[in-house]
């Protein structure tokens, strides 16, 4: 369960670097709406970091939280913010992801 928890307080970091993303391109309101959204997912992911690290090593749970942070958000300026998907970054974040899988692996 607690790893279920790590995984969703991931794709809340990328839900709010997404939110990040939006405000750094949006003006007036709209830029205001998109901070707010930044928030509540920052909240959300922290709170449920916090879950999941009670019965996990701090260690593990916050890579692995960073990771699904750092590959979701790679996927998202790729897919939505038109980054460049160059061959070394696709390969560098393929690393990463079996390293997140490896940490899962040799945790207690």
């Amino acid at each position: 369960m607690n790893w279920l928890l790590l995984i969703i307080a991931g794709l809340f970091e990328v839900a709010f670097a997404f939110c990040l993303g939006k405000v750094k391109e949006t003006s007036g309101l709209i830029t205001k709406l998109w901070f707010g959204g930044f928030m509540l997912c920052l909240f959300v992911s922290m709170f449920l970091l916090i879950k999941a690290s009670k019965s996990l090593p701090i260690g593990t749970a916050y890579a692995v939280w960073t990771g699904i942070g750092a590959v979701g958000t790679v996927l998202i300026g790729i897919f939505y913010f038109n980054e460049p998907a160059t061959f070394w970054r696709i390969f560098f974040i393929s690393t990463l992801i079996i390293s997140i899988i490896g940490l899962k692996f040799v945790a207690n």
